[in-house]
């Protein structure tokens, strides 16, 4: 059923209010309340002022939900705060085996260098340094009871001075008692007290570097130690055996014997056994520098505030432990007999050693085995020299011997590598994780 039906034509009023209902506001100029059209004055109480009112409201819903839509909303505003409110969660949880095992925040923070995070990486993590970050990883993640049967273990089997003081001591008595033997003995005595003399050493360099600040710990197994009984048998033999290949011997075999009942024929294979001593006493001063240097290092790191602090500090205390053995093999070689070839074949070994021991084994391997190599190639090259037409070949070493003598040789190529695995291990010692 139909209602009324609407008049024909509006009256004026009805003409002027559907002109302003047709218009679309404003949000902002909207009346708190909405639009009030039951103060405003009707022509007539007809069912028409109904109509008008259906647009009203849509219009007051309309502003309502456009101003709701224009204020920020609380809730995602409150989860982007909330979102990066524990960086350092994610970095705990991906290394947390490394938190867990740790016995300290150093080793931690060594650890995560050695994984990349720099001071920089740190301030990502709220963190001035990696040594604040590590704290407190240390102190979130909780440490069973493996973590402390190592930190025993680890204080149990780390010597003292006086457990290691003894062992090398070794290699500088046998070496001494060498060559007593050598000096006192004659033709066969001679020759059974150098055997003897070459196994004592090896054996007293192998209990030497098993126990105190020159053991190496963890890691595969590396040539090294062959290396090192190749370069310690070329300074003692191999300057005399490079001059008779110059002079165009050794002509054979027994001339090592004649050797051995003392110097003096040109056909003669001298050995030099002052550079052996030297360097077999000079493990003793080896052995405190580089504890020297552990124990420094150490206190350094405890004491850095950052990477580069640590590296800028310990840097000269590693060049000052080295240039300390230095003088100390100096002042052996001054007492035995001054060889330049000892002295820097000195550096280089105690060079690889620290780079062993604090993790870098097959770096120090690696050089060794090229510095031995270097040696050997030069006396093949002497001997390719005596080939018709090969002349050339022999020609370096020659004029090197002729400028220094056969010393010249290793002076020239062990110095070179100790200078080279020098520069190498300020960099790489100077980092927080070799010494964890």
């Amino acid at each position: 059923m139909r209602g009324p039906a609407a008049p024909t034509s509006p009256g004026p009023w009805d003409s002027r209010s559907e002109a302003l209902l047709s218009t679309p506001a404003p949000a902002a100029a909207l009346p708190p309340g909405g639009l009030d059209l039951s103060a405003r004055p009707v022509a007539a109480p007809a069912p028409t002022a109904v109509a008008p009112a259906a647009p009203a409201e849509a219009i007051q819903r309309a502003a309502i939900q456009q101003a709701q839509h224009a204020q920020p909303a609380p809730a995602p505003a409150s989860r982007t705060r909330r979102g990066p409110a524990d960086p350092v969660k994610a970095l705990m949880h991906r290394h947390r085996e490394l938190c867990e095992r740790a016995v300290d925040p150093l080793e931690i923070a060594a650890g995560l260098e050695a994984h990349g995070v720099t001071d920089r990486t740190a301030a990502r993590f709220r963190h001035r340094d990696v040594f604040s970050l590590a704290e407190e990883l240390y102190a979130r993640v909780p440490r069973g009871e493996a973590a402390m049967s190592r930190t025993a273990s680890d204080r149990a089997d780390g010597p003292g001075p006086g457990s290691w003081a003894l062992t090398v001591c070794a290699p500088g008595a046998v070496a001494a008692l060498a060559a007593l033997g050598l000096a006192l003995g004659t033709g066969g005595l001679r020759l059974a007290a150098g055997l003897l003399g070459a196994a004592g050493l090896a054996v007293g360099l192998f209990v030497a570097v098993r126990r105190g600040p020159l053991r190496v710990t963890g890691g595969p197994p590396t040539a090294a130690p062959l290396w090192t009984l190749g370069l310690l048998a070329y300074a003692a033999a191999g300057d005399g055996l490079l001059d008779q290949l110059l002079r165009g011997g050794p002509d054979a075999g027994p001339a090592v014997v004649t050797a051995l009942d003392g110097p003096g024929a040109a056909g003669d294979w001298a050995f030099d056994t002052a550079p052996l001593l030297a360097l077999a006493l000079s493990v003793v001063p080896a052995a405190w520098c580089a504890r020297l240097f552990a124990v420094r290092a150490r206190h350094r790191l405890g004491a850095s505030r950052g990477l580069a602090d640590f590296a800028a500090g310990t840097r000269p205390l590693l060049l000052g432990s080295v240039a300390l053995y230095v003088a100390a093999l100096a002042g052996l070689l001054a007492l035995t007999g001054f060889h330049p070839g000892a002295l820097a074949l000195g550096a280089l070994l105690l060079t690889a050693r620290l780079l062993a021991v604090h993790g870098f084994a097959e770096t120090a391997a690696s050089a060794l085995g090229a510095v031995c190599a270097a040696e050997v190639l030069a006396l093949a090259t002497v001997l390719s020299a005596r080939v018709p037409g090969l002349d050339l070949v022999g020609a370096p070493v020659r004029a090197l011997v002729a400028f220094g003598g056969p010393a010249a040789l290793p002076t020239l190529v062990c110095g070179c590598a100790a200078l080279a695995l020098l520069a190498h291990a300020t960099e790489a010692l100077s980092r927080a994780s070799a010494h964890a």
